[in-house]
């Protein structure tokens, strides 16, 4: 429970956060700090503009449901780099995601990000936490996201506990599409993420990948893309476990469910290799 926030009165700095981040190699720590970050951010139409070409959204009007991540990419960055941030952030690793759009975001300008980590728990690899960003405007709630990490390294007492999304219903063939090899670089110049692993083949390989991987932040955005027509533009919740890796470059086939207000969807590759499943459902 966050029981000190921290308000900024400008968006952090990322190239700051990743000189922090290329000096922090070591677990320091195996319990969370209890504050967080909150700053009022200006939406910039050319980012957004960008952010839809490299994802393959549509201008309708909205924000793409994964755009806010954009948002508060700078505020996370700034979070998991601080002292009292326990992990590395080189290395750790997005297991799942899920957004809830609370409310239609049209003509949407400015924006309250704030940001927390919670829920530190034992995994078979490691430990994981929750990465919790949320959204309000003028009128309150937006749209809110957990971002499930994993440090592999971590050690925690306890049974791990595991939860695992399944596909139910009957899938389909939507679309396929090519994951360029160089999507990782044109979506780290739209997001900011510029981790290495997914540059280049080189730069991946530092960190025991063979080739560059797709963002799975991109994998989940150009999914919604394709899935505009299947889901509702608000009072939804979408949610996504990452499986394998999109190798760069590769081609990917996304099956889903019939439009409705409930639905599943796989990402599949070569082989039928899994790479994405997840489902979109009313908020509770």
């Amino acid at each position: 429970m966050i029981t000190d926030w921290h308000t900024l009165d400008r968006e952090p700095s990322l190239p700051g956060s990743y000189a922090r981040a290329a000096t922090r190699r070591k677990i320091t720590g195996s319990t969370l700090p209890d504050s967080g970050l909150r700053c009022w951010i200006d939406v910039d139409p050319r980012r957004l503009t960008a952010y839809r070409k490299v994802c393959g959204f549509a201008d309708n009007g909205l924000l793409p449901p994964t755009y806010p991540h954009i948002l508060g990419f700078a505020l996370q960055m700034q979070l998991l780099t601080t002292r009292e941030f326990p992990f590395p952030l080189l290395g750790l690793i997005h297991l799942s995601n899920r957004i809830r759009v609370l409310r239609p975001m049209g003509g949407v300008n400015r924006v309250h990000v704030s940001v927390q980590v919670q829920n530190l728990q034992p995994h078979a690899k490691g430990a994981t936490f929750d990465l919790l960003t949320t959204l309000d405007d003028q009128l309150g709630p937006l749209w809110e996201a957990q971002s499930r990490m994993l440090c592999r390294s971590a050690k925690l007492e306890g049974e791990p506990l595991e939860e695992q999304l399944a596909n139910s219903l009957a899938l389909t063939e939507v679309e396929r599409w090519q994951a360029p090899s160089d999507i990782g670089r044109q979506y780290a110049k739209v997001s900011g993420d510029y981790n290495p692993i997914h540059l280049s083949a080189a730069s991946a390989r530092l960190f025991g990948f063979p080739t560059a991987i797709a963002h799975g932040l991109w994998n989940k955005a150009r999914t919604l893309a394709a899935l505009a027509a299947h889901l509702p533009v608000a009072n939804v919740e979408i949610a996504v476990q990452f499986k394998k890796p999109v190798r760069l470059p590769s081609e990917v086939t996304l099956m889903a469910s019939v439009p409705w207000a409930s639905g599943d969807f796989q990402l599949t590759g070569a082989g039928d290799l899994e790479h994405m499943v997840g489902h979109w459902r009313p908020v509770a």
